[in-house]
Formats: C-alpha cells, structure tokens, sequence
C-alpha cells in the first residue's frame, strides 16, 4: 500500500504587473491584504488567515501582452516547501520534465524549480532562504 505526499506547506501566486506602484496600493491598501515580503522587485501579501499568498512582480517586456490565449504566461503557480530537491525527484520520477533544475537564486533568496501543467501554466516549487519568510503554520 503507497502513502500518498504530505500536501505542500504554503502556495504562492505571481502576477506580474505593467505598472506596480498601482498594483501595491489596490493589493495593499485597496484591498487590505497584509504586506508579508519586501524583495524590491516583487511584493507578497498574505491572501487568507492560513498560507495562501499572492506576489506582485513587474512585468518583463516578454510578459507584457500574452495573447489571450496564451494567459497561462502571466502566471506562476508557487508551491512552498522545505523539500524542493524531495518534489524534484519524486515528480521527475513520474515523467515531470522540468524547465530549470532545483537552484538557488540568490537575487530572491530562494531555491527552487519550474515545470508546467498540462494547460502550459507554469508552476514552481521553492523554499524561502530568507528568515522574513514565515513558516507554515500547525493546523489541529
């Protein structure tokens, strides 16, 4: 009998913004949603009481008008956890191909992995190395 994953710990969504002054005042004050990560060229703000977040970054020039059907380039789904080399593997196993290799990114003191979904989303997995970032939080 297989044991199925320990869900993620914490998810993260990025959207990327043509003007980002105006994106942190609706997301922060606007809207309310508590500042969480300052990393200069990204913002993330906590979306719920668990651990749901959503990032504001500035849109690239590639990112600046995907074509409607091609939304999923504007988007990347952030899965959260302490074992990105774990979920590397074991999604490698099932026939995963990835984009870019766990790394450390050191301009976001992150580590991390990007694949895509079937629909073209695509989706990373990461671990904050940044001690701002909070830790997951004991559900009863």
């Amino acid at each position: 009998m297989s044991i199925a994953p320990a869900p993620f710990e914490q998810q993260v969504t990025f959207l990327y913004v043509r003007d980002t002054e105006a994106s942190y005042r609706f997301y922060g004050e606007t809207l309310g949603l508590p500042l969480v990560l300052d990393q200069g060229l990204a913002r993330i703000y906590r979306v719920a009481s668990g651990d749901a977040f959503l990032g504001i970054c500035k849109a690239s020039a590639v990112q600046q008008a995907p074509s409607p059907d091609r939304a999923p380039l504007g988007v990347i789904l952030t899965f959260v956890t302490q074992d990105v080399d774990d979920w590397y593997q074991r999604l490698t196993a099932k026939g995963v191909v990835f984009e870019k290799v766990p790394k450390e990114n050191e301009t976001y003191r992150i580590y991390n992995c990007f694949f895509r979904d079937p629909d073209g989303y695509l989706l990373e997995i990461q671990r904050f190395l940044s001690p701002e970032w909070p830790k997951p939080r004991l559900r009863a």
